[in-house]
């Protein structure tokens, strides 16, 4: 008896175990269904919701997530559009473009279970706004802020602000935003450049206008940019290449992945037979920092795409018109290398959007002093920013150095900014020619009579804000030492003169961070800097250095644009002379310095070959792998400056290097001190790229005749000719740079 209870018992509690672990299997099954369902739910991203602004004209993409296989449709005025998800759950389709509507609609979006349904929806003009902190600033820090926000009061206008700060290693498919009517409330955090842009439009088109701010203070124009923007562009081949070795599946990234693999198999296979054998395993190998994620470089929002992945990739492919952008401050070192930026950005946003013609309006930078850097640093940025504009077909540039505040990066009057960006759109977009929307700028110079003959574009006839002569000329002649200039207009000309300069060979326009220039057209719209005219470097030599008539030029550089360990030559035939027949005979080097009274000074060092590579003849920088200390054979100096020895000496030697040296004499050069960095130092290869050193000397005189040290730091490097007076003869450590007004280095070649 008790053996059939205890047995009974037992079945007892295992039916009702086997019942729990059924309930328990259906919660879960139930569980997963309801997280599989949650996952297939019917979504969108948010740039679909109430108060949104469809572009009229062109086919709108409207696009989310469901189960795979469900069948969506999309109805919206008197259209209905059914597309079918794949596998991932993803659908998309197209409405056929829309008119204009002032009485909003309700966009229906139909799954097989579920309904989305969205009101207060308008159609009209959409532009997408972006860039960094002056495209980012707030309505209610600009000028009149109170005034203008009482009155913005615009309910065909909508706002979408993209504000949460973030940036990503893959493409995000949401964004944490939603639309809202232009009200005092919502206008006064968003946008002031773009909010007056829009009121603008909205004032002159009156049809609803929808404004996407996507913008971060203080962001380059890298991560902005998709991937596709860097690829198949030779001047930013690096960046492509980073990208590149993180992509999985991409060949780089198979090549490295393989190599670090094989390279660790290695080391663990020989750490494992030497603990076996008992001994001390080594190092393993160093992680490739190729294969590091885009984000574990710091800052890491400032990588190549993480920022386009987080802040655009969210709402593509909806439908706008097109883009205004205010950036570049970040970027204001790169000078012409901003062009192809420029291009890389928008061949990405161009394709991600599937607008091949989108048109892009930006602001050039505002006149600021930036401190650390030369004066020129920022007139290269808008040099490459108008070379962007006037290339690209789809695009124009305001110019804003008028409404600027040199203290302050971020200037307040953001009215006039998007005003301007306003007449862009509305001329070449809209049809509105009456309207003048672009400034002058030169079509044409020429030289003669001792003055620069200017001609202008976007000009009937030249004024000036102030009323006074045009201010901000400069010339040059063969020295290329540019001295101020004084100004005069005549109808679309302007004819500039210094006595200075009798006979000009170039002349530039606000050629400095601070400049404010008070030239502009009739319709009151600015002139931009600019240089127009050749002071050729074969032009140079032949007037302080006939000798050279028979060398020629491999490559030309700016010492004071560099500001990192690589250098960028204005000119660079070094690749073309070593394709072309024929034996070197003599390398050669030119070194110019203009002082701030435009005294121009120069050296010239001629020698025996001392490399038949032409790669390595150069500023000896990391990349070049150029380290030469050694003597060099019949050294021939011209020079003006007093004190250094001219003439033909039966040999000279150079120190050229990217490394850190000591002052210590390793090479026993004759006569130098192992205390003081004169004609003989010591490499210290340890650390590389590092402070660099390009001196030539006389060795029996104990006489630098030229050095270019530390020219990473641009202006402040250590340049010189002849012995420095005081410190170290070779001018080590003397950030001399910053007592010139500017500088050129040739490097010369002569075949036999």
């Amino acid at each position: 008896m008790r053996l059939l209870r205890s047995t009974f018992l037992i079945l007892h509690s295992a039916l009702a175990l086997c019942a729990l672990c059924a309930l328990a299997l259906c919660a879960n099954a139930q569980d997963a269904q309801k997280t599989q369902n949650a996952q297939h739910a019917l979504a969108v991203p948010s740039i679909f919701g109430d108060n949104m602004v469809l572009q009229r004209d062109r086919a709108v993409p409207v696009w989310g997530t469901a189960a795979p296989g469900e069948t969506i449709t999309v109805t919206f005025a008197g259209q209905s559009h059914t597309a079918t998800t794949g596998p991932g759950g993803r659908w998309r389709v197209n409405l056929n473009p829309l008119s204009a509507n002032k009485n909003p609609g309700e966009l229906v979006i139909t799954g097989q279970t579920a309904a989305l349904r969205f009101t207060n929806v308008l159609v009209g003009e959409v532009w997408l706004c972006s860039g960094q902190s002056n495209m980012e600033w707030q309505l209610r820090r600009t000028d009149n802020a109170e005034k203008a926000i009482a009155a913005a009061n615009h309910p065909l206008i909508r706002l979408y602000q993209i504000s949460k700060r973030d940036w990503s290693e893959r493409p995000l498919k949401n964004a944490d935003a939603s639309w809202k009517p232009c009200s005092p409330e919502s206008a006064a955090d968003f946008s002031g450049v773009a909010y007056y842009f829009g009121r603008e439009l909205a004032a002159e088109l009156n049809v609803p206008i929808g404004l996407i701010n996507s913008s971060w203070g203080g962001t380059r124009i890298e991560p902005w940019t998709s991937p596709v923007g860097f690829a198949g562009n030779p001047a930013l081949k690096d960046i492509h290449q980073r990208i590149e070795s993180v992509r999985p599946g991409s060949e780089l990234n198979k090549q490295l992945t393989n190599k670090a693999l094989a390279d660790h198999g290695k080391w663990l296979e020989r750490a494992r037979k030497d603990a076996a054998a008992g001994k001390l395993i080594s190092t393993p190998p160093e992680f490739p920092g190729a294969l590091r994620p885009l984000g574990d470089t710091p800052p890491s929002h400032q990588q190549p795409t993480v920022v386009y992945n987080s802040r655009i990739a969210p709402i593509v492919p909806y439908a706008f018109r097109g883009l205004i952008w205010y950036q570049g401050e970040a970027n204001r070192a790169d000078g012409k290398l901003y062009t192809e930026k420029m291009r890389a950005l928008m061949k990405s946003w161009r394709a991600e959007f599937e607008y091949p013609n989108m048109p892009v309006f930006f602001a050039q930078l505002a006149p600021f002093i930036y401190k650390g850097d030369a004066p020129h640093v920022l007139p290269e940025l808008w040099q490459a920013q108008q070379r962007f504009a006037t290339e690209d077909p789809h695009a124009g540039m305001v110019v804003i150095n008028d409404v600027g505040n040199i203290n302050d990066i971020h200037p307040t009057d953001k009215l006039t900014v998007g005003k301007r960006l306003s007449l862009l759109a509305l001329n070449k977009i809209y049809g509105r020619t009456h309207l003048a929307c672009e400034s002058p700028v030169p079509s044409g110079v020429r030289f003669e009579k001792g003055a620069a003959i200017i001609t202008f574009a976007n000009a009937k006839t030249l004024v000036t804000r102030d009323g006074a002569p045009p201010s901000h000329f400069e010339l040059a002649g063969i020295d290329g030492a540019f001295m101020p200039a004084a100004a005069a207009i005549s109808g679309n000309t302007v004819t500039v003169r210094s006595p200075a300069v009798p006979e000009p060979l170039a002349v530039r326009f606000a050629w400095d961070h601070a400049a404010e220039p008070n030239l502009r057209n009739e319709a009151g719209l600015q002139a931009g800097a600019f240089t127009l005219g050749d002071i050729s470097p074969r032009a140079l030599l032949d007037k302080n250095v006939p000798e050279a008539a028979a060398f020629k030029i491999a490559c030309v550089l700016d010492p004071f644009t560099t500001t990192g360990d690589e250098v960028t030559y204005t000119l660079d035939n070094t690749a073309a002379l070593a394709a072309a027949p024929g034996k070197i005979k003599r390398l050669a080097y030119y070194l110019q310095l203009i002082a701030p009274s435009g005294a121009v000074t120069y050296a010239f060092a001629s020698m025996d070959p001392f490399t038949t590579d032409l790669s390595k003849i150069g500023v000896p920088t990391k990349k070049t792998g150029a380290r030469f200390q050694q003597y060099v054979k019949n050294l021939e100096v011209k020079s003006n400056v007093p004190g250094v020895k001219t003439g033909r000496f039966e040999q000279g030697n150079i120190e050229f290097w990217d490394c850190n040296y000591s002052a210590k004499n390793d090479a026993k050069i004759p006569g130098a001190s192992d205390t003081t960095h004169d004609i003989g130092d010591a490499m210290v290869t340890s650390v590389s790229p590092g402070y660099g050193s390009m001196q030539i000397h006389n060795t029996a005189a104990r006489q630098t005749i030229l050095a270019y040290n530390n020219w990473r730091k641009g202006k402040e490097c250590d340049i010189g000719i002849g012995n420095q007076p005081v410190k170290n003869p070779d001018w080590t450590f003397s950030a001399s740079g910053k007592t010139h007004r500017s500088a050129r280095l040739i490097v010369l070649v002569e075949f036999e």
